[in-house]
């Protein structure tokens, strides 16, 4: 059994671009069937034992006192997590406090810096909150 566990989401991807290869390659498989065949891959029976092996766990590094960093509000950050808990599986609401503080204004007129931002933040790292321009509020680096 492989040591380094992919999160659910990437086990996902990796089901999802197998998919991918077998249709071109001319034998097409469904869904359930690709995520079986990465269960096996990484050396579970089948797909839920994986998942339940897997868990709802942060991502790596989402661990009070861990260094993270990403985008808020499209400028980049590094971050120490303050504070985790989970709202639901794969989400979880992080208190982040920042090495350095954020202006979250783009006006030149004034400037509102943060140097703590909370967020509930999925399994792609990013929040639900879009800016206007449809990027993601708060964005970390899985």
């Amino acid at each position: 059994m492989n040591n380094q566990l992919p999160s659910t989401t990437q086990a996902k991807d990796q089901a999802k671009r197998l998919r991918k290869k077998m249709t071109e390659d001319g034998e097409p498989i469904g869904h359930a069937k690709s995520l079986e065949l990465i269960a096996h891959q990484h050396g579970f029976r089948d797909w839920n034992t994986m998942f339940a092996a897997i868990g709802n766990r942060p991502p790596e590094g989402w661990a009070i006192g861990e260094k993270v960093n990403g985008t808020y509000l499209s400028q980049p950050f590094e971050a120490t997590v303050i504070s985790i808990s989970m709202v639901r599986p794969g989400w979880f609401r992080l208190g982040l406090d920042l090495d350095e503080a954020v202006d979250v204004v783009t006006s030149e007129q004034f400037s509102n810096l943060r140097k703590r931002i909370r967020s509930i933040v999925g399994p792609k790292g990013e929040s639900l909150e879009k800016t206007g321009d449809g990027k993601p509020h708060l964005h970390i680096e899985l």
